[in-house]
């Protein structure tokens, strides 16, 4: 039987798909860019302070992984009568000690998603501050409030839903139970549950039931659509030459501490195609060799992609095979068999609107924010959530991790 087979993602386009290719700007004359990294201090060498006016407001968007990231580059790209810049995810106190010595290298507060998110602000030439130090802003948007740094604190925030939540798990129970522990030990399953935003876009009419039984306040959940998955038609239209096969999209589950059975997961899509073509299309954050040894172990003659676009792939497949996976929102959207660990009735219900109008209702949502009245001094926006009681357990957890938001 013929072998696993990767497939070398060049028949895609090469970076960022979904966006014009655009082409860096080139180095100023007389030197070159120099290259950093997140680990080195970003002090503005590809920043353009001197463009920013002192009459428009000043918006900081804090991205994350890609898919965070170009969804708020589209919304800034509706908000043309803002200064904008941006900045990867990050964290202060402790949990930047944590960070730096690499620990968290395979969450988006690590150098390796750090890096893309970088590298994807310098191709658009969008403007870098790295950790808002040039702060103080008029407006944050945000792709997560399971950190909350302290700089951003009591600013007008904006809450962005990047997309499918993980399962509320026994973590999920414990943290929501020992409320002084801090809510990213659960994931993304306590998504919204910080209170410290004004608004929360979210993708459709079944997430916002799903929040509010989580205990987010309604008032503070606005419908938007999100970016990136408001439009998934336009993906039958490409350039990928494979048709009716059999699609798995794997997960990152391993790389940020959760346990998966790989093995049992390739044989079950095995078992699904039933002699058709099967494809993997590989999660960017996991371990990519380890994927492919496992997957030449269990499903010999399927094909490898490490990159590429999903959605695309998605587009052309017959059947659609995911665990916790964004992507599955795609197959369902164009009506594809699909098959996930979570209900399909209930992800059914969840998926995000198909209206085109996401970015544009985000930075509706934003500009109202903006031009709200300003506080009396002292003052403060209204947010998701009443402050919770400070016990003591509560008050050692947020002086050592201050951004938690415990």
């Amino acid at each position: 039987m013929e072998p696993a087979r990767s497939v070398n993602g060049g028949v895609f386009p090469p970076q960022f798909p979904g966006f014009p290719q655009t082409v860096p700007p080139a180095a100023p004359a007389g030197g070159t860019r120099p290259e950093r990294t997140m680990f080195e201090e970003y002090t503005g060498g590809y920043q353009r302070s001197a463009d920013i006016s002192p009459v428009r407001k000043r918006v900081l968007f804090i991205c994350g992984s890609i898919n965070q990231t170009k969804q708020l580059h589209q919304v800034a790209m509706q908000m043309s009568d803002v200064d904008a810049s941006f900045s990867p995810y990050y964290c202060d106190g402790v949990l930047e000690l944590v960070r730096r010595s690499g620990l968290l290298e395979t969450t988006i507060l690590g150098g390796k998603l750090g890096n893309r998110c970088l590298a994807y602000l310098r191709t658009f030439d969008l403007d870098v501050d790295f950790q808002g130090r040039r702060g103080p802003y008029d407006l944050v948007v945000t792709c997560s409030d399971l950190i909350m740094p302290a700089n951003i604190r009591g600013v007008p925030c904006v809450l962005v839903q990047e997309g499918m939540t993980d399962p509320e798990n026994l973590l999920y129970h414990i943290v929501r139970r020992l409320r002084f522990l801090p809510r990213w030990l659960a994931s993304t399953s306590t998504t919204g549950l910080s209170g410290l935003y004004d608004r929360f876009c979210v993708a459709s009419e079944g997430y916002r039931r799903l929040f509010i039984r989580k205990g987010v306040d309604p008032a503070a959940i606005v419908v938007t659509g999100i970016p990136n998955f408001d439009d998934c038609a336009r993906y039958l239209v490409n350039d990928f030459p494979l048709r009716h096969y059999v699609l798995v999209c794997t997960s990152d589950m391993r790389e940020t501490f959760k346990f998966e059975n790989r093995a049992k997961f390739i044989r079950k899509a095995v078992a699904i195609a039933a002699g058709r073509q099967l494809v993997f299309k590989l999660h960017p954050n996991e371990n990519a060799a380890r994927a492919e040894r496992e997957i030449r172990a269990h499903a010999p003659g399927a094909l490898v992609f490490r990159s590429g676009n999903t959605e695309e792939m998605i587009a052309n497949c017959d059947v659609l095979i995911t665990r916790y996976s964004t992507t599955v929102y795609v197959g369902l959207a164009l009506g594809k068999e699909c098959y996930s660990d979570f209900d399909l009735a209930d992800l059914r219900s969840m998926v995000p609107l198909q209206h085109r109008s996401a970015a544009r209702n985000i930075a509706a949502v934003c500009t109202g924010l903006l031009d709200a009245p300003p506080l009396p001094a002292g003052g403060r926006h209204r947010r998701a959530a009443p402050p919770r009681r400070r016990s003591v357990p509560r008050a050692i957890m947020g002086a050592l991790f201050p951004g938690i938001g415990v």
